[in-house]
Formats: C-alpha cells, sequence, structure tokens
C-alpha cells in the first residue's frame, strides 16, 4: 500500500510504501504539549518505507531531552511529520499528516496514567458539524 502525506502548508511531501502495524493514541505529557491536543495519533512500521517527495531539506527534528520523544515538523507551519526512530527500525507518522486515507483503526490508547484531567468522557461532549454559532 502507498501513501502520501504532507504538511499543512504544503512545503513538504512525502510517501510511505508499506503497511502500519499499529496506531496508538498517546496522551503523555510529552505528546499532549507538543500537539497541543489531549492526545497525539501514531501510526507505526517497522516494514513501511518513507520517500521524501519534497522539501526534505527543511525539516527540523527535536528530540526532547535525548529522551526518544522525537517531532520532526516543518519550520514554515510547524505541522508534525514523519521521522524514524529505534536507530532505523521504526517508522513514526503522524496519523493527521496523511493526505491518503487509511483503513487501519487505533490500537488503543497509551500512557493513560498521564492524561489531561479534562479528558474524561469526551464522547459526552455536544458535537458539531461547524463551529458553533
Amino acid at each position: 500500500m502507498k501513501y502520501l502525506g504532507s504538511c499543512l502548508c504544503g512545503n513538504i511531501q512525502y510517501e510511505i510504501d508499506g503497511e502500519f502495524e499499529n496506531f496508538f493514541l498517546c496522551h503523555c505529557k510529552s505528546c499532549r504539549k507538543d500537539t497541543g491536543s489531549v492526545h497525539a495519533a501514531n501510526l507505526f512500521s517497522s516494514k513501511a518505507k518513507l520517500r521524501w517527495l519534497k522539501g526534505e531539506n527543511k525539516i527540523k527534528v527535536f528530540n526532547y531531552k535525548n529522551s526518544g520523544h522525537i517531532k520532526a515538523f516543518c519550520p514554515n507551519c510547524s505541522s508534525a511529520l514523519p521521522n524514524i526512530q529505534m536507530n532505523g527500525k521504526l517508522l513514526v507518522v503522524p496519523a493527521g499528516s496523511l493526505d491518503s486515507d487509511i483503513d487501519i483503526k487505533p490500537s488503543g490508547h497509551i500512557y493513560l496514567k498521564e492524561k489531561a484531567i479534562w479528558d474524561d468522557n469526551l464522547e459526552l461532549v455536544p458535537k458539531y458539524e461547524e463551529l458553533p454559532q
């Protein structure tokens, strides 16, 4: 399977060739900080190949305190981008950076012990198709 992805401004584009083995929603404090949201949504593969189509030389990479919490991003629009971890053994792809549809559903929520206190019963919060008036 091939998947296409890009950053928000379009300066960086990529292709993934292969399948994802896992799809985790991570609630750790680091993921919440770098996404600005309740959790990160990342796809993982030990076999898929990443190929940059445009802008590879522009990508910035941040490794938080050399902890292995790595975020690749576009310096123009700050969108999260794929990165290679664990000495080249693991491809991590922010699900929201994909332009192609995927058929894999999340494998699970992880690091729930660090989840935000406002991350309870979110399924009960009102839902709107667009910004409410």
